[in-house]
């Protein structure tokens, strides 16, 4: 077996989740198991229980569950919706269409909002749709906050007020997978009823947790669900978390990590993480729009401040240029998805990065563009720069 050359420095992983995991995390992780029936566990499990309701937003429980994000997306429709039971989607990228056949694998009727994967939900179309329903068939609304294969961000406001205007008492469930910790999300504020999340985007830690923040009115429509579900039973548990516990063996490590997440978190003011993820983004979109590059989200309304899409000029095929940075700079790019593949790369400014990091990403895919002779203007870097200098200042002043 051949063995590669060492590579120095470290690798650019600037694909939107899994993000770097900082050291402090890594290293609160490092600890000893903790016996996850002894008094010791029980504040532990607490305090992550208590301090993840902040992130969300909400005064509701947030369960946690070992488990990807998909996990989550199971346990928010078995939870709540019975068989035959109609859902309301919204297909804004690859994730959303992944949301929408676990809804039909597992027995509901689906009627989905198609979209060109260049915006997000529409909050215009789905007070239609819910205006239509008069015999309020449709049971759930479940939107993409941030859709990380498309970079387009929903306004769940928006789509508060059509639930609203409808006068529709559908349930709103959101993805935020990507969301969380990197965009602003206000579980009670827009009356949001299951909101979905994952550890390894926005929460700067590896895979394998992912949390559902849960309202009242979504915990009344359990009682009477009627999918099956075992693993992602609410009820056991909202029980046992009471007292800080899980009905069965936790992540105890990641647990570790979650807790040192919150805090860095916490340490940096959550509304100052929203702002440098927005910074950030504004910085590589004009690094794209100096490149002469197409973004794939065609609405500014909907940019999202955790990925960029872009998509490469006709005749070029992404994936390949993808392996030439990989290839020459150490450096992963998100991969274009269904039906962008080999169209489109994705940027991810996402998680626990800064100015540098996103300038030395942006640097690696400009240096890109000439070794696999994509076309494109000069400059990219260069703007990327003069953004991120001309709002320092502000920036010093916001943490002042």
């Amino acid at each position: 077996m051949t063995r590669e050359n060492r590579r120095p420095g470290r690798h650019f992983l600037q694909i939107p989740g899994p993000t770097p995991v900082p050291e402090r995390i890594l290293a609160a992780m490092s600890r000893q198991i903790l016996d996850h029936r002894g008094l010791e566990f029980g504040v532990l499990g607490r305090r992550v229980l208590s301090g993840i309701k902040g992130l969300f937003k909400t005064q509701s429980h947030v369960i946690i569950y070992p488990a990807s994000g998909s996990g989550a997306w199971e346990a928010s429709l078995t939870n709540t919706l019975s068989p035959g039971d109609k859902v309301l989607m919204c297909e804004t990228g690859q994730f959303a269409v992944l949301w929408e056949a676990m809804a039909r694998r597992l027995g509901l009727e689906t009627e989905v909002i198609p979209t060109d994967w260049r915006i997000a939900a529409d909050a215009n179309l789905i007070e239609k749709k819910l205006k239509a329903d008069t015999g309020h068939k449709i049971k759930a609304v479940c939107v993409v906050h941030n859709e990380t294969s498309t970079g387009c961000l929903t306004r769940l406001d928006e789509v508060r007020k059509a639930l609203d205007a409808a006068k529709h008492p559908a349930l709103l469930m959101v993805d935020a997978i990507s969301s969380l910790g990197a965009a602003d999300l206000r579980h009670d504020e827009w009356g949001i009823d299951v909101t979905v999340a994952g550890s390894q985007k926005g929460m700067m830690m590896p895979p394998g947790l992912s949390f559902t923040a849960i309202s009242a009115k979504a915990i009344e429509a359990s009682k009477a669900a009627q999918l099956r579900k075992s693993y992602f039973a609410w009820d056991e548990m909202l029980a046992l978390n009471a007292t800080g516990y899980f009905p069965y063996t936790p992540a105890t490590g990641l647990l570790y990590g979650l807790a040192e997440a919150i805090d860095l978190i916490n340490d940096e003011g959550l509304e100052n993480v929203f702002a440098r993820h927005q910074r950030l983004a504004e910085a590589t979109r004009r690094a794209v729009q100096a490149w002469g590059l197409e973004i794939q989200c065609r609405d500014p309304k909907y940019y999202s401040p955790a990925v960029t899409t872009v998509v490469v000029p006709e005749g070029h095929n992404a994936d390949a240029y993808r392996k030439i940075v990989l290839d020459n700079f150490n450096m992963s790019l998100g991969t274009g998805l269904n039906k962008i593949a080999g169209k489109a790369f994705r940027i991810a400014h996402l998680g626990d990065t800064n100015e540098l990091t996103v300038l030395g990403a942006l640097t690696g895919v400009e240096m890109g563009f000439e070794l696999a002779g994509i076309p494109h203007k000069k400059g990219g870097v260069a703007a990327a720069m003069s953004y991120i200098a001309e709002t320092a200042n502000a920036v010093k002043a916001a943490a002042a």
